[in-house]
């Protein structure tokens, strides 16, 4: 029996796999990627298993297909694993299962898929009876000039010509439907932080003014578009981290649920699609916002998301510019005062991020975070200065409130005094819950779902609205 890898042993594919490991490691080296593929497939292959390592032990497997293959070689059977797949991870992922008596594979001259894989395949059986695992229409070949043929998640259409070419069986793992797949890959739950694009509409008083309330909803839709695009990304940048992580290895792409090279097509059709709203609807400084806040995004994800410090201020700098992004949307000056609250705020809350994430890892019994550059031995650290930032942003709120630029807005400023002892008391839970393990890794998404992040919001805006009154 020849067994394919890419979709049929592997929930995934080798070549995207190397493809995002290249960005991840060498972003600049990943310019060269159309002057390889201009050489061919092969050459394409050959530099990007030169560059990347890929450990077979991180990736996805298909349990039913290793099922199947465990039972036939339990009864003697030869199994040859022929893959279009460079030979490098192929012979590694061979060596890693212990299954395969021997491995077809692309060399760096010759992509060994579809006609090139059943020449291969017929050099090794003169006699012509085999059979034939795969899952897709490059397959069709070998099908074709197989005894037998085991079709592995194929589409429905793959299954049909199949048939007609020999004897078919299919083994189907059973699977999300595709759309919610994609929503959940979008992250919708994370737009909750584009609700930051009202605050300047709520510090204004303009909340509830049509105009100005709708370039806000605007501005909300082309963040989120643009932050799913970004999240989709980082999704398939940091595949082999998610995969050893206790929650993240369920993500869409991590669990091989969804093919990557879908991510390709996600990726630009979301940034476009956000670009779109932004000219279409919204000022042009907006979009300055929205490429400002795109390329820091992929400044973390490229550069930063394993550097200390750097990593958390750009977070709270991604909270920042979505403030300054409703501001120019809704052509609404922010003042000192909610920029130095928003800083001091979004940085405890990225410190929150960072402490639950070591907080997993010390469950795990390891020392530090893949792809972070922190240590489990810095949690100490990274609260005091989380904690410290979080009442700074209430200090900065009572100096508001005692300040004369308040009475510009607010008609009974007095009654925002509530809000400074409500904030204390939240950033205390918040920490007090991130320290006994219970935070989400993203607080914004843990307060939408907490009782009392909730009813404190409520509060705080009815104490907000006492105040205009």
């Amino acid at each position: 029996m020849f067994v394919d890898l890419d979709g049929t042993l592997l929930k995934t594919d080798l070549l995207y796999e190397s493809l995002f490991g290249l960005i991840k490691a060498q972003p600049w080296a990943a310019l060269l990627v159309p002057l390889w593929l201009a050489g061919g497939k092969a050459r394409l292959k050959a530099e990007l298993a030169r560059r990347v390592e890929i450990d077979p032990a991180s990736l996805v497997y298909n349990p039913a297909v290793l099922e199947r293959l465990e039972a036939e070689r339990s009864r003697g059977r030869r199994l040859v694993l022929a893959t279009a797949a460079h030979h490098r991870y192929a012979d590694a992922i061979a060596r890693h299962l212990g299954l395969f008596d021997q491995v077809l594979a692309s060399n760096d001259g010759v992509n060994l898929k579809a006609g090139r894989k059943c020449e291969a395949i017929r050099a090794q059986v003169p006699s012509g009876v085999f059979d034939y695992m795969g899952n897709d229409e490059a397959d069709f070949a070998i099908w074709r000039a197989a005894r037998r043929g085991v079709a592995v998640n194929a589409s429905s259409a793959v299954i049909r010509h199949a048939a007609t070419l020999c004897p078919l069986e299919t083994i189907v793992t059973p699977g999300r439907p595709r759309l919610l797949l994609i929503l959940r890959a979008l992250r919708l739950h994370q737009w909750l932080k584009n609700l930051l694009v009202f605050v300047p509409l709520l510090a204004g008083n303009k909340l509830g003014e049509v105009g100005p309330t709708l370039q806000a909803a605007a501005a909300f839709l082309a963040f989120g578009l643009c932050a799913s695009s970004i999240y989709v990304l980082n999704d398939l940048l940091d595949l082999p981290a998610d995969r050893r992580h206790p929650r993240k290895c369920r993500r869409p792409f991590a669990s091989g649920e969804l093919p990557l090279d879908l991510g390709l097509w996600l990726i630009p059709g979301l940034l476009l699609a956000s670009v779109a709203v932004a000219v279409l609807a919204l000022p042009p400084l907006f979009l300055a916002a929205l490429a400002a806040y795109a390329g820091s995004s992929l400044f973390y994800n490229l550069f930063a998301k394993n550097r200390v410090i750097w990593d958390v201020m750009l977070l709270a700098g991604l909270y920042s510019l979505r403030v300054l992004g409703g501001a120019t949307a809704t052509a609404i000056v922010p003042s000192f005062w909610l920029l130095a609250f928003s800083m001091f705020l979004f940085l405890s809350l990225a410190m929150v991020k960072r402490y639950s994430e070591m907080d997993s890892m010390v469950k795990l019994g390891l020392g530090q975070a893949e792809g972070r550059g922190y240590l489990t031995a810095d949690m100490p650290v990274l609260q005091s200065i989380g904690v410290s930032a979080g009442f700074l942003s209430v200090l900065v709120m009572a100096l508001y409130i005692n300040s004369p630029e308040v009475g510009r807005v607010y008609g009974r400023p007095e009654a925002l005094w509530i809000v400074c002892p409500l904030l204390l008391f939240w950033i205390g839970r918040v920490w007090l819950q991130t320290h006994r393990g219970l935070m989400h890794d993203d607080p914004v998404v843990f307060a939408a779902r907490d009782k009392w992040s909730i009813a404190i919001g409520l509060v705080c805006a009815v104490a907000l609205a006492l105040g205009r009154a």
